[in-house]
């Protein structure tokens, strides 16, 4: 890439780049660095499967200095049903890139059937739909005379319909595959053609916790994104939680960055977490790194401190499927 490259040069190549490398508008998910405590963006089995209901807000700043990189701010709920067995939730994103700017909403709906006494399968499906909105004055184009963009602003709703699996120990392993959209022809037409490729993703994702002590654990896990038509996305993290409270990390995502995470759990109701980015592709010289915080609220667990919540009917702690809730589960 030439020394002498303009910011504005630099955004159109990085517009074309990602249209060319299948970062479709609608079927590519946003990217996640904290993908292992964001799990019910990308897999609706997910949802049913938490101690108790969750609410999510993220906000990922991606490429900083560099004009038109992505933004993604993300609001998630999962609510785990009295039965045990089914789960309700929500999942509403807006990622932004150059000229575009795409928000969708999708119900998720999940069912979960015992394995063995600690070990469950959970089915998940999800169903929405997306609003896509491309401004052509936000861009500058080496071919300005392009009839696909040319005219008025392109704005569409399509719909979204996915599904996935999500197999975990109650306190040791998960295992999940998803594919988000499956509706991918729904979108295709003669107007987006050119920026909007026809292709489905699937998505793997995977961990395990080692109790390393009474009151530390190390988690290691994986999350893979295919997309027909380009590489395969691979992501490995690995997080130490010390005193069931602070948690330190890092992570790889092959031939991209290098990230750094941290999070500490506020209360037995409260989580903040935090994770930059170093690109260690060409981006690397041109942008400051990604930044991505990650907010979560766990209804129903009680205040500051380490004890479990409590009921002011009975008096005592709060069970959940015969185990006392100290701190919420570390996946």
């Amino acid at each position: 890439m030439p020394e002498n490259i303009g910011l504005r040069t630099l955004t159109v190549l990085l517009f074309v780049v990602f249209v060319g490398l299948g970062r479709s508008f609608a079927q590519k998910e946003p990217q996640y660095t904290q993908y292992m405590y964001n799990i019910g963006s990308f897999n609706p089995a997910y949802v049913g499967t938490v101690e108790s209901p969750e609410i999510i807000g993220l906000y990922r700043a991606q490429w900083v200095d560099i004009p038109g990189a992505p933004t993604t701010i993300r609001f998630g709920v999962n609510v785990p049903l009295s039965n045990e067995k089914m789960g309700l939730g929500l999942n509403v994103v807006n990622d932004e890139l150059g000229p575009s700017n795409q928000t969708y909403i999708e119900a998720a709906y999940s069912y979960q059937i015992n394995l063995s006494d600690d070990t469950k399968l959970s089915f998940g499906i999800n169903a929405g739909g997306s609003m896509l909105d491309i401004d052509y004055s936000k861009g500058s184009f080496q071919n300005g005379s392009d009839p696909s963009i040319l005219g008025e602003n392109y704005n569409s709703f399509y719909p979204t319909i996915g599904a996935g699996l999500f197999m975990y120990h109650e306190e040791d392993w998960y295992l999940g595959v998803s594919a988000p959209n499956f509706l991918t022809n729904g979108l295709y037409n003669d107007e987006v053609a050119t920026i909007v490729e026809d292709n489905m993703q699937f998505n793997a994702i995977g961990g395990y916790v080692f109790q390393l002590g009474d009151r530390t654990k190390f988690k290691p896990a994986f999350l893979l994104n295919y997309l027909k038509g380009s590489p395969v996305n691979v992501n490995l993290s690995a997080n130490f939680q010390f005193i069931d409270a602070l948690t330190i990390g890092a992570s790889y995502r092959f031939d991209n960055a290098v990230s750094g995470l941290a999070g500490f759990q506020i209360s037995n109701a409260m989580f903040i977490g935090y994770s930059y980015d170093y690109n260690t592709n060409g981006l690397g010289e041109y942008s400051g790194g990604s930044h991505e915080a990650i907010l979560k609220f766990y209804i129903g667990r009680g205040g500051f401190g380490s004890g479990g919540s409590k009921d002011k009917n009975k008096g005592k702690n709060i069970k959940n499927k015969g185990k006392q809730i100290d701190s919420p589960r570390f996946f």
